[in-house]
C-alpha cells in the first residue's frame, strides 16, 4: 500500500469514530436519561469516569458525617460549589440545580452521586423522601429541555 493511501485510509477511520461514546457503551446503558435511582450496582468512580466521556456534569456529594436537614444542605452546597447566597433549604437546592444552570447556556448532561444519606431520628424517613423528590424534580425540569440528568444515592 503507497503512503498516501495509507494515510487517507486511517484518517476515514478516525473520522468515522464518534468523539463521545454511545450510552450503550457506558456503565449507564439500559438507565433512563432522567432518573433518580439507588446506587446498588454502580460504582462511583466508574460514574465519574462516564460523566468525563459523555461530557456531561458530575456533582458528588459525600454526606457520611451529615445528621440533620441542615448538615445535608450545608455539605451538598459546598460539594456542589453553590454561590454563597445558596438560602440552604430545600426550594433552594431545587433553584440551585435548575434555573442558573439553565440560563448559563446549553447543558451537556448531568450524572449526580448522593452517597450516605443519613438515615436517623434527625433525618427521618420523611426528610429523605423530601430530599429525593427535590432531586426528582429537578429530573423533570431537565427532561422537559431534553436534558440527561440521572441521579445515584445510597443511605447510611
Amino acid at each position: 500500500m503507497k503512503r498516501d493511501e495509507f494515510l487517507t485510509t486511517e484518517k476515514e477511520t478516525e473520522m468515522e469514530k464518534p468523539l463521545r461514546p454511545e450510552i450503550s457503551d457506558t456503565p449507564l446503558k439500559g438507565v433512563r436519561s432522567n432518573i433518580v435511582q439507588s446506587i446498588r450496582a454502580f460504582r462511583v468512580s466508574d460514574l465519574q469516569e462516564t460523566a468525563t466521556a459523555l461530557g456531561h456534569h458530575f456533582l458528588y456529594a459525600n454526606l457520611a458525617t451529615a445528621q440533620s436537614k441542615q448538615d445535608v444542605l450545608d455539605m451538598i452546597a459546598a460539594q456542589f460549589t453553590f454561590p454563597q447566597h445558596f438560602g440552604k433549604n430545600f426550594d433552594a437546592l431545587y433553584d440551585c440545580m435548575t434555573d442558573p444552570l439553565h440560563k448559563s447556556g446549553p447543558q451537556p448532561g448531568f450524572i449526580v452521586v448522593l452517597e450516605h444519606i443519613p438515615a436517623n431520628g434527625k433525618f427521618d424517613k420523611e426528610a429523605r423522601e423530601q430530599l429525593l423528590d427535590i432531586f426528582r424534580d429537578t429530573a423533570d425540569f431537565w427532561a422537559d429541555r431534553k436534558v440527561p440528568f440521572r441521579c445515584f444515592y445510597s443511605f447510611r
